[in-house]
């Protein structure tokens, strides 16, 4: 989740660094909203070159492949530079391919590295970010012949060389879009059976967006591997769970699912490596990869296909020969810059020609970086015993760094001779490098804005700072450092819920910055958001938000339930050593965040019980009164309830409260991927389905008569099953005992009962079954252990023997009805749509 902080004080601090007159530049890592940049842009169709001057409207975010940005032209002095679509005044997106993150970059530098054996070139070589910037152009054209619409695929306009950061950059067109709708479904089963390939009436189907999508994706797959983009297919392959954000819908297309779907992403970020699949799409990719003889994949085409392709369809792409024969030289460029032993293999031992362009790209990768001045830069290229030198002082760590800037940069030997010879000039240097610091913390959320002002101002306050980067979330640092904020964050979560509880004001104020919320970040349609807002006073909705305050109120329950247990645990075990008892301790904690019923879903489930009997009204929180037990699932509770009473709302909240956990998982819980549409299907669309599908079933059992005999049958041959096969062993104090799989042949057996029992009752009321289930759960245990005891220990009858028998009995008659209820319960839960099997089985006649 993005954190907010202020563009204006990382400028203050900016200006204040470049105050401070150091010799060396200030370190650049991202830009802030409202900055001006000027680059010297090469258009895409035309090669020709321009000033551009652009203003920065916001930072969009960044991932491995690089940040992005909303941009707006100002002034191009080159107007020739218009005929590669920019214009002054436009809005468009900037992309710089290198992260804002330190991680990121690093992790990212690190697989090419090992794959490519170089550094990242889309970074570092121009001939790398044109070649890939060519091959969307043809991949656009080629959208055109497929989809009718050369908007399918993100027109790009022109390339650059950001100076201040040391990397390549983009120019491509903006695209006002979302990524999918999360769509209330209740026929998830049929969506199923859908995604395995089965043939069915569309109109019996939900989920538009997401099967829209999910064929545009496939098709588009399908377009890349026949214009030889295999490589670029990556990211638009469905199964890797995390390319569905590479596709927006443009919001001019209205509300029409198959309209305006975008392809936009086309630089990957991470090498995939053979031994290092990242997601279950890899395995298969890798597979294919090795067939094509592509060991290491990354953004590698197949220029001859792609040529076929156009000579094909020269109809089409008339005007690109120039693109293509361009395409041609920066791929050879392109691929000949790094060793790639996967592909080059023995060329590497032979060819001097190939290592003349890998150390000639090395040099144009420094200078893009910033690593090299102007005159280093011509001796490096003109010798080569230099360049090797150079290349293997950056494999040294820490001081290779600091020999190539004595090496390359003069405004750096010039700092450093500051450094020594200068005391005034080594504090100033202390207080910019405090800076840089100090706008990374400030950005990341562990510094407020008053902590970011006073170590500006006030820089041994940095140094106070350092030992709590041991605390790797920066919410973390931040609420044990700034009492401001941790005073908040108690107040949000202790003070605030009963806040909300007594006040009817605020928690419509809470539901229109929900709704505010959810507009920002386009779960919300202005239409749907005024409609929400319209039946906030209704007496349900009322009703339904001091339901969602008492969650909310739930939330601690089970945290301090588990950690209290944990450290009673420790304080009652002295004599354990330290190590093992902190394990157990930490187990416990652990095993309350994994039961399906804890102790905060157990009081919320007591209070919506609690509402059923003071209000009489079984109805509006049948499904409610259910799911509210249950951990996770029932926070989605009172939305599933509501569905069909405030759709919109129900929609809203869902998506709101499903899937905002899902977006702390790096890469698979970005907006908008696949993770978080399974989430809402689960926790949502499929409490749904399941309800429909029960309402059917009933619909269909009230022309059948209900039938009961058969329990009786399953009593008996479970009970001389037990019996025969000796399940059920007593020992003389009337414990059950026995190895650990007999307790488990013995659940398995009472868990088939009750399938078979609720589904053959007939047209039995689902109250009905289960309670049939329940019974015959409890005839079963008290058979069972009663037929145990009288032949096993037929000794003298006396009292102290009848009691202990008889709470023997009703312990286990509890839990075999409790195993058999299960049994029962799962069943009508998975039973599939009695409209697409068959009557007999999945009704019960």
């Amino acid at each position: 989740m993005a954190t907010q902080y202020s563009a204006d004080i990382c400028r203050r601090l900016q200006v204040k660094f470049k105050g401070l007159g150091l010799y060396r530049p200030m370190r650049v890592s991202r830009y802030e909203a409202g900055t001006e940049l000027t680059y010297s842009v090469t258009g895409i169709e035309k090669r020709d070159s321009s000033q551009v001057r652009l203003l920065v409207e916001r930072f969009v975010g960044g991932g491995f492949a690089g940040q992005v940005y909303r941009v707006k032209i100002l002034d191009i002095q080159n107007q020739a530079s218009s005929a590669a679509g920019l214009e002054p005044g436009g809005i468009y997106a900037m992309k710089i391919l290198v992260p804002p993150s330190n991680f990121s970059r690093f992790f990212r530098n690190f697989l090419y590295a090992v794959g490519f054996q170089g550094p990242f070139q889309l970074q570092v070589n121009p001939a790398a970010a044109r070649a890939g910037a060519i091959w969307q152009k043809f991949i656009r054209r080629a959208a055109q012949i497929r989809f009718g619409d050369q908007n399918a695929v993100v027109d790009i306009h022109a390339t650059f060389i950001d100076e201040k950061i040391g990397s390549c950059g983009e120019l491509s067109e903006w695209v006002e879009g979302r990524t999918w709708r999360l769509e209330v479904d209740d026929r998830m089963d049929v969506l199923k059976l859908w995604r395995r390939g089965r043939t069915l009436d569309e109109t019996r189907l939900g989920s538009p967006e997401y099967r829209a999508k999910k064929r545009f994706m496939a098709d588009f797959v399908k377009l890349l591997h026949n214009v030889g983009a295999y490589e670029f297919a990556r990211q638009y392959e469905w199964s890797t769970c995390k390319s569905q954000p590479n596709v927006l819908k443009r919001w001019e297309t209205g509300d029409e699912p198959t309209k305006g779907l975008t392809a936009v992403d086309f630089r990957p970020g991470l090498v995939l490596l053979p031994f290092l699949p990242m997601s279950p799409g890899d395995f298969k990719l890798i597979a294919k990869g090795i067939c094509r003889g592509s060991l290491v994949q990354f953004d590698r085409g197949d220029v001859s296909k792609l040529e076929k392709f156009v000579r094909v369809n020269k109809e089409h792409f008339a005007d690109m020969q120039p693109m293509l024969d361009e395409l041609k030289a920066d791929e050879q460029a392109y691929r000949n810059s790094v060793p790639d032993i996967t592909q080059n293999d023995i060329r590497l031992l032979y060819d001097r020609r190939l290592w003349s362009t890998i150390l000639d790209s090395a040099v144009t990768g420094w200078k893009v970086r910033n690593l090299v001045d102007d005159g280093p830069e011509k001796k490096l290229r003109a010798g080569k015993l230099r360049t090797i030198l150079f290349l293997m002082l950056g494999l040294i760590p820490f001081l290779g760094k600091f020999i190539r800037r004595l090496w390359a940069r003069a405004d750096w030997r010039r700092h450093y001779a500051g450094l020594l010879s200068s005391w005034d000039y080594f504090k100033r240097a202390l207080t910019g490098k405090i800076i840089e610091k100090t706008i990374d913390w400030y950005r990341s959320g562990r510094l407020s804005d008053l902590q970011t002002m006073r170590i500006a101002w006030q820089p041994w306050w940095f140094f106070l700072h350092l030992p709590f980067l041991l605390l790797v979330l920066p919410g973390l640092h931040r609420f044990v450092t700034d009492s401001a904020f941790r005073k908040e964050k108690l107040i949000f979560l202790f003070v605030r819920p009963f806040r909300l509880y007594f006040h009817a004001h605020l928690r419509e104020q809470w539901l229109r910055e929900m709704v505010a919320e959810g507009q920002k970040k386009h779960m919300l349609t202005n239409e749907d958001a005024d409609v929400i807002l319209s039946q906030v006073n209704e007496p349900y909705i009322q009703k339904y938000l001091v339901s969602l305050v008492v969650h909310l109120m739930t939330l601690p329950v089970t945290q301090i339930v588990s950690v209290s247990l944990a450290f009673i645990y420790v304080l009652m075990h002295p004599e354990m050593p330290r190590v093992e008892v902190w394990t157990v301790a930490a187990g416990i904690v652990a095993l309350f965040q994994v039961i399906p019923i804890s102790p905060g879903s157990f009081c919320r489930g007591i209070y919506v019980l609690y509402l059923v009997i003071r209000e009489r009204n079984f109805k509006d929180y049948n499904i409610a009164v259910f799911l509210g037990f249950f951990k996770y699932i029932g926070y989605l509770a009172f939305p599933i309830q509501m569905t069909y009473r405030y759709p919109i709302l129900a929609r809203f909240m869902a998506a709101h409260w499903a899937t905002e956990i899902v977006h702390i998982v790096p890469v698979f819980g970005e907006r908008g991927a696949l993770l978080e549409h399974w989430v809402f299907g689960l926790f949502y669309n499929w409490p749904l389905t399941i309800r429909r599908r029960m309402r059917r079933r009933a619909e269909i059992r009230e022309t059948i008569a209900p039938r009961y005999w058969h329990a009786g049958i399953c009593i008996v041959l479970a009970v001389f099953v037990f019996y025969l096969t000796g399940f059920i062993h007593l020992n003389e104090f009337m414990q059950m005992e026995g190895p650990g799989y007999i307790k488990g042949l013995v659940a398995m057996t009472l868990l088939l009962c009750g399938v078979v029992i609720t589904i053959g009752c007939g047209g039995a009321k689902l109250v009905k079954r289960i309670i049939t289930s329940a019974v015959s759960g409890v005839l079963i245990g008290m058979l069972s252990i009663s037929m145990e005891a009288i032949i096993n220990y037929p000794g003298k009858v006396t009292v102290l023997r009848l009691l202990s028998l008889l709470m023997v009995c009703s312990r286990y008659a509890f839990i075999f009805a409790l195993v058999c209820t299960i049994g029962a319960v799962i069943t009508e839960l998975i039973l599939p749509d009695p409209d697409l099997k068959g009557r007999l089985y999945f009704v019960g006649d």
